[in-house]
C-alpha cells in the first residue's frame, strides 16, 4: 500500500477506509520505500512475517506516487503523514519531489514527515534545508538518552555517531520546519524517560512520549 490509514489496530488501503467512512476524515500514511538505515530492535520487521505494508512490488515511482494522490478521497485526509514501512529519507530527492507536489495540489494541507533522523548521515551533507515550506511538523525517533543505548536499540548501520547525528539534524530543522518533535516510546522507563527529557532541554527540543504498539 502506498496510502494507507489505520484500522482495528492495524492498517487499511486509504481509499478502502473512506467507502467504510465516507463523512469522515482520517490521517493519509504514505509508504514510499521498505529500505531504512536502522535495523530497530522494535520494529515491526521483526515481530510480523508478512506484513500489509510491505511493496512487494518494489518502489512507487514518483509518478505512480501522485497519481495515488490524484486517485485518492483527498477531502477527507485530516494530515499526511510521511511514514511507511521503510526509512523516507532514503529516497530523499524522490520524497523532495513529492512534497513540492504536495504542497502545489493540495497547499493548505498539514504534512509530517516521521523519520530516524539520520538523512545527514546518509548523504553526507545538511539535509534539514531541504525541507524548508515543505512540512509543517517533523517527528524524529530520539528512542533513548545515550548514544550507545540508542545504537544497541536502533542497530544504525553509521555506527555510535548516529546518536548526535540524529540531535544535530534535529537542531537544524527548527530553523526550516515550524513544529519539530523528538519521540520516545513509554516502556523504557521512568528514569529513562527523565533521562531523556534533560536531552530534550539540552537541545531546546519538544519531546512528545508514544504509547508503544507492536502492530
Amino acid at each position: 500500500m502506498i496510502l494507507y490509514t489505520l484500522q482495528d489496530n492495524g492498517y487499511i488501503d486509504f481509499s478502502e477506509k473512506i467507502k467504510m467512512y465516507p463523512t469522515e476524515k482520517f490521517n493519509m500514511y504514505v509508504n514510499i520505500t521498505n529500505r531504512c538505515n536502522c535495523n530497530c530492535t522494535f520494529c515491526l520487521r521483526h515481530l510480523k512475517e508478512d506484513h500489509k505494508l510491505w511493496l512487494k512490488d518494489g518502489e512507487p515511482s514518483v509518478e505512480e506516487i501522485k497519481q495515488a494522490f490524484l486517485n485518492a478521497p483527498m477531502d477527507n485526509v485530516k494530515e499526511i503523514v510521511i511514514c511507511g514501512f521503510g526509512e523516507p529519507t532514503i529516497r530523499l530527492d524522490d520524497l523532495i519531489k513529492v512534497l513540492k507536489f504536495i504542497r502545489e495540489k493540495y497547499p493548505q494541507m498539514k504534512v509530517r514527515m516521521n523519520t530516524n533522523g539520520l538523512s545527514d548521515l546518509e548523504f553526507g551533507k545538511s539535509t534539514a534545508p531541504m525541507f524548508e515550506g515543505l512540512l509543517n511538523t517533523i517527528s524524529i525517533s530520539l528512542n533513548e538518552s545515550t548514544a550507545q543505548k540508542y545504537l544497541d536499540v536502533t542497530r544504525s548501520r553509521f555506527g555510535i555517531k548516529s546518536y548526535n547525528a540524529m540531535l544535530e539534524f534535529a537542531s537544524q530543522c527548527k530553523k526550516y520546519i515550524p513544529n519539530v518533535v523528538v519521540t520516545i516510546v513509554d516502556i523504557i522507563g521512568e528514569a529513562e524517560i527523565a533521562a531523556c527529557k534533560k536531552v530534550c532541554e539540552q537541545y531546546g527540543l519538544n519531546l512528545r512520549i508514544r504509547k508503544y504498539e507492536k502492530n
